[in-house]
């Protein structure tokens, strides 16, 4: 066998294996949820996949048929970068919402990545919104109020609501929490990760003892994994140990097309769907659905 031919085996096995995941994904037919899920993806440690994650489940449910919400709470808008929606100052979203007390639905766009897809959008101005919101009545539980009327009102009805939160416990991550009654982690598959969850999931059971009695860790999503490390698959293991539950089947590997796609101002789901990345990212989201709140 020569190298080339040595070469091009491994890749058409992946190709052959990922045209078989992607008819396996194209053949899921999701049932809409009960009521709107409103989950809020969160990792105190950034570079962890968040805002990934976030857009390419929201605009993979969106492709199966769900009617999805991203609203954008991170000051530097990267979901929203990523959605294809207007976010320069100046453009009304997140912060008119937390700060203004606007209506959700007066403010959001609609993504060009899909029909379904919606997005609030973020602003640089969200920067200060912890400092605007000092006299702001009960202020963790703003956004909850404005999302609770938005989902009751929407027509036609929001199936999902994911919330790409910032990487940090202030007063945006905790109006997250609060308004959301599921919380997935998105666990990088590399050493110290375990640390940061333990800590995030104190901070997750304080805001659900002081505020939100409804909230849950429902899934941890092992990101940025890398099969030719033994790192990767003991982080990997270790999770599903201590979070047999909660981990999702799903493993999203390293993959630069994931890293690409938002600087086209697409999703990794429209801007190469048959992608290792992209196909890890829809089987995730259709597990997701198919779980339900637990």
């Amino acid at each position: 066998m020569t190298s080339g031919s040595g070469i091009q085996a491994p890749i058409m096995r992946e190709m052959t294996l990922n045209a078989e995941r992607a008819r396996k994904v194209e053949a899921v037919v999701l049932v809409p949820p009960v009521k709107t899920r409103i989950i809020t993806v969160s990792n105190q440690k950034g570079g962890v996949g968040k805002t990934t994650t976030a857009v390419n489940i929201a605009a993979a449910l969106a492709v199966k048929g769900m009617r999805v919400l991203v609203v954008d709470l991170d000051p530097q808008g990267n979901a929203s970068t990523a959605l294809g929606v207007e976010h320069h100052n100046g453009v009304p979203g997140s912060y008119e919402v937390l700060v203004d007390d606007e209506s959700v639905a007066d403010l959001v766009q609609q993504s060009p990545e899909h029909p379904n897809l919606l997005c609030l959008p973020a602003s640089i101005n969200l920067a200060g919104a912890e400092i605007d919101m000092v006299s702001v009545p009960d202020r963790e539980k703003v956004l909850a109020r404005a999302l609770a009327e938005y989902a009751q009102q929407a027509q036609p009805r929001i199936d999902f609501v994911f919330i790409d939160s910032p990487p940090s416990l202030g007063l945006l991550t905790i109006n997250a929490l609060v308004a959301a009654s599921e919380v997935l982690v998105p666990i990088q598959c590399e050493y110290y990760a375990l640390e940061g969850v333990t800590q995030l999931i104190a901070n997750i059971d304080r805001v659900k003892t002081a505020l939100n009695p409804a909230l849950q860790v429902s899934s941890i999503l092992l990101t940025m994994f890398d099969n030719r490390t033994n790192l990767s698959t003991d982080v990997a293991n270790e999770v599903r140990k201590y979070f047999p539950k909660e981990t999702l089947g799903a493993t999203i590997p390293r993959s630069v097309r994931l890293s690409e796609a938002p600087s086209f101002g697409q999703t990794a789901i429209t801007f190469d769907p048959k992608n290792s990345g992209s196909l890890a990212y829809q089987e995730a989201a259709i597990e997701l659905a198919q779980r339900g709140e637990h």
